[in-house]
Order: C-alpha cells, then structure tokens, then sequence
C-alpha cells in the first residue's frame, strides 16, 4: 500500500506545463501520432491526474511497464490503448486481456503465450541488449508464419541505446537493423521515437512515438539545452535556523567544517522523501531565488544548507525552500547526484505532499 502524504514537504506538479510539453512532442511528432509513456506511477508524479490531463489534451495512445499498470490505467481511462512494454509475462496474460491492453511481445515464448488473442505490437531488439525479439528469432517468425496465428500485429518496435546522443553512430546502425529485420514480417508500421527520437528527425520517429522524460519536464538529450518545460518544483520548509558561534562540523560524518560567523538553515527533506544522499555537500537549493549550498550528508529526513550569504529576513523558520524547480533545474540535480533526471523523479517518495496545477 502507498503511503500517504506524511510531509511538510510539497511536490508541486504543474500539468499546464505537461500540456504543452505533450503540445510540443506532438507538433514535432507530426504526420506521425504521439503516444505517452506513463510507467512507474506516471514516472513518480501521479498516474491518475497526469493521464486525465493527456486524455484532455487528446492523448488516445499510452504505454506501461507491466499489466498491473495497465488494470491501474485502464480504471482511468476505458476508450484508450494501452500498450505493455514488458510484453505478455507469465502468469499475467489474463490480467492482460481483462484491462483490454495490448502486449509489447519482446520473446518467441511470449509470441506462444498470446496465440489467439489479438492485438499485438512486436519489439525488436537491434542493439539495445535489452527485451526484444533476436534477428533469429524475426528469422524463425518468418519461416513459420503460423506462430503469429490469431495475432493482429499492430506496430513493430526498437528502442534505441544513445538518442539522447543523435549524433552517435549506433543510431544509424540500429535503424538500417530495424529496417532490414522489420521487413521480414508482415506489419509495415513502426515505432521507434522516444522524446529524444521525436525531436530529432523522422527517421527516429516511425508510424507512433512514445515520450516520456520530455512530457515531464527532463532533458533528452545529453549534448544539448532542454527544449521541454520543468514540470516539477519541490519546495521544503525551513524547521530550524542555527547561529554558528564557534568552529564546528555539521552532519554525519562530520564531512563538513563550518567557522563563525555563520547561519545554517535545516530543512524537512532527506533521503526518504527522495532526494538523494549523493547531494550532500554537492547539491543547492533556492530561498526566494537565492541559491545555496547543501553541507553535510543527506540524512533520511533532513538537510542542512548554509545560509550565511542570504538576508536575514529570507531565512526564516517556515520559509519554502526549493530543492529542484525553476532556480534548481532537474537535470542539474541529477547531474550532482552523478544520476539522470528519470531517476530523481522516480524515486520520489509517496509521503511528501503533491499539489497540482491544472487539474
């Protein structure tokens, strides 16, 4: 069971801002449809609000990990598809066809598993290493037809490893394998494009793109400004302000000095709520569009920042601070915490408080 909302701190989720990012995607997307990929609890900001600000927005295409989420998404919004990215796993093939959700068939075993039932998309593996179909498994589709009996296939699929990277070479490599494979089975239309693939050009795209990172608000690309909205603002409040009177080390650990005179500001956020102990004398954060350093390690329900350079008046018990937002943008967070913006946003803790705008 989730836990609920337990947090001074608050997560603030703006769907205007997802609205146009999904506005952006599907502009850039065209002739091809733009589908969203609303995994992982809509990647941690709420599957519920986020798909019926899409639907709103005309989404009619979603994707998912597993056929749990599909059931979740499907309760939310019965007229749309719903593709499962993890294919027809074991045990889940009833599950499945109740949510009336389409399976991402990635293996010969899941090709066997959903004979008879209907839509399907297949994924291709070109270069990925991850799910996906084996050149000699499309080989072995090929020569006995009969295993895709009673199978619509719907859309043939690849992901690709670096484009986020569009100059990087495997791009193309994994393209003329997509293509050469692909057209050893039946099904002409294709989905390859993920945020990054949308915006590059149409030969990352296919027939149906699928974003998900852009759509809230993370950079998709590793060489190049963010083109997408920030979506996400965490604030915290300040729950005590120190007076440093005398040399002294701060934290666990004792990995951080500080010397009078000096002010320290502590606030109600740690490594539980999800923001990440790797930030510990490594990240910032912003009172009132001011920015300073976090000091000390990342405890599991507090921080400390120092404080000395801002106005008094601005540090003061009860104060919002912000720890990721339009001062303290997303990807700069996880570039401190040596990770990516998908995983800063995915563990974000269910016990901090959300609030949404545009609902």
């Amino acid at each position: 069971m989730l836990l609920k909302p337990t947090r001074s701190a608050t997560l603030l989720i703006d769907l205007d801002a997802l609205a146009r990012n999904f506005a952006r995607l599907r502009t850039a997307a065209s002739p091809a449809e733009c589908a969203a990929v609303v995994k992982a609890d809509a990647y941690g900001l709420g599957v519920a609000p986020v798909a019926r600000r899409l639907l709103r927005e005309g989404c009619k295409r979603f994707f998912v990990a597993t056929a749990a989420e599909a059931a979740e998404l499907r309760a939310l919004a019965p007229g749309v598809d719903i593709y499962v990215l993890e294919g027809a796993r074991d045990g889940e093939v009833e599950t499945l066809a109740a949510a009336g959700a389409t399976p991402v068939l990635c293996s010969l075993e899941q090709v066997e598993r959903w004979r008879g039932r209907g839509r399907a998309l297949l994924q291709i593996d070109t270069g990925m290493g991850r799910l996906g179909l084996s050149s000699r498994d499309v080989e072995e589709l090929e020569r006995r037809p009969e295993l895709l009996a009673g199978i619509e296939i719907e859309l043939v699929a690849t992901h690709l490893a670096c484009a986020d990277e569009p100059e990087h070479p495997l791009n193309g490599l994994q393209l003329e394998a997509f293509d050469r494979l692909r057209r050893r089975l039946a099904t002409a239309r294709v989905s390859i494009g993920n945020s990054a693939g949308t915006l590059t050009g149409a030969a990352q795209r296919g027939d149906v793109v699928r974003p998900g990172i852009g759509l809230y608000g993370g950079n998709p690309f590793a060489d190049r400004p963010n083109p997408f909205e920030p979506v996400v603002t965490l604030n915290a409040p300040i729950v005590q302000v120190r007076e440093v009177d005398a040399a002294q080390t701060v934290g666990y650990g004792a990995t951080f000095g500080i010397a009078p005179p000096a002010r320290l500001a502590v606030l109600a956020l740690g490594y539980a709520d999800g923001y990440p102990r790797a930030l510990g004398n490594r990240g910032v954060v912003a009172i009132a569009g001011r920015r300073a350093p976090v000091v000390g390690r990342v405890s599991m329900d507090l921080i400390c920042c120092d404080v000395t350079a801002l106005p008094g008046e601005l540090v003061r018990v009860g104060a919002p601070v912000e720890a990721v937002g339009p001062n303290v943008p997303l990807d700069e967070v996880a570039a401190a915490a040596g990770t990516i913006s998908y995983e800063i946003l995915t563990r974000l803790n269910p016990r901090l408080k959300r609030e949404y705008l545009g609902q």
